[in-house]
């Protein structure tokens, strides 16, 4: 039987993305081949518990909630997670899977709603993004760009522009670095710029403690 190494599993407001706000059912897998200078989950890269699928579906299903986010660590690092999505999409819930630039997606079941973190350069990992992803990428997916400084930020911005991610993708994310940068600075870019971009906070992270874990 199947099997994914689960971090922890979890009942939150969604932080991020288009879904932010939502209530939803977080399901972190173990496991990161990257290591972004910012993360904050590093307690992801080795803590967790081998666990049988029908076992994280009852996990989940005692939520109550049908929308329901794969991440990580690195999610797609783990084989099993294909037998996991299928049987989240048989009990009809809604699949987000978010996941680095680094890994391939094109595997991925196409019912899924993918959410890719394209790295920019301060997070240290900007070598690893696979951009022949690009191509696999549709209306209903969502990239996130996590902006530390002004280099990455016209970093960003070039890639928004070269790859017409606009039209391509059902939105594309901005995101403070937390603690890193001020929101108003980003906010002032984007605006200066006019750029076809979603700009996001860490709602969770002004929610709750930015150091808490399961929220």
């Amino acid at each position: 039987m199947a099997r994914v190494r689960v971090n922890e599993i979890f009942y939150s407001i969604q932080g991020e993305s288009t879904w932010a706000g939502r209530p939803c059912v977080f399901v972190r897998l173990t496991g990161c081949n990257l290591r972004c200078a910012w993360c904050d989950t590093a307690y992801a890269f080795y803590e967790g518990a081998q666990m049988e699928i029908p076992a994280v579906i009852e996990r989940v299903r005692s939520y109550g909630c049908q929308l329901v986010e794969l991440t990580g660590g690195e999610p797609l690092l783990q084989q099993g997670i294909h037998a996991l999505i299928k049987a989240l999409l048989v009990e009809n819930y809604e699949v987000l899977v978010e996941t680095s630039g680094e890994r391939d997606i094109s595997t991925l079941d196409p019912h899924v709603i993918r959410i890719v973190d394209l790295k920019c350069p301060d997070s240290g990992e900007v070598e690893r993004n696979l951009w022949t992803n690009i191509e696999h990428l549709n209306g209903r997916d969502e990239v996130k760009f996590v902006i530390a400084s002004r280099r990455d930020y016209e970093w960003a911005r070039s890639v928004l522009s070269e790859y017409r991610l606009e039209g391509r993708v059902n939105a594309v994310l901005m995101s403070p670095a937390f603690g890193l940068i001020k929101p108003v600075t980003l906010a002032n870019w984007i605006l200066e710029d006019r750029l076809p971009a979603r700009m996001q906070l860490q709602m969770h992270k002004y929610i709750w403690d930015p150091d808490k874990r399961g929220v």
